[in-house]
């Protein structure tokens, strides 16, 4: 099991956590929203939960919680810049589709 950081995600997260007070990383999870049913989240983690799973990479430690482990389990994020938007891209192999916007992902029954 592991969640991955492209170089520029683990940048983005270190100026995040180095500009906040009483940050430990980053907060990886899933939420139900859109049409496919599953969203992406990200967050600050500012205390580690009793179901986290931690990972490191680099001095950057990612927060997972038990229940989003399995949806996000393998999943690389990358950190792009598109004109003036910036934002965290999750290349996630436990997607098996998504929606036209890309707000939401689904996934194989478990």
């Amino acid at each position: 099991m592991a969640i991955t950081l492209t170089p520029s995600a683990i940048a983005r997260v270190r100026r995040f956590v180095e500009q906040s007070t009483n940050v430990l990383g980053l907060r990886v999870g899933v939420a139900r929203t859109g049409c496919s049913g599953w969203g992406h989240v990200t967050d600050l983690a500012h205390e580690r939960q009793a179901d986290d799973t931690v990972f490191e990479q680099d001095g950057v430690r990612i927060y997972v919680d038990a229940q989003s482990l399995p949806l996000v389990d393998g999943t690389e994020i990358d950190f792009a810049k598109q004109g003036l938007s910036e934002t965290f891209v999750f290349h996630n192999p436990n997607a098996t589709e998504s929606c036209g916007c890309g707000e939401s992902f689904t996934v194989d029954a478990q």
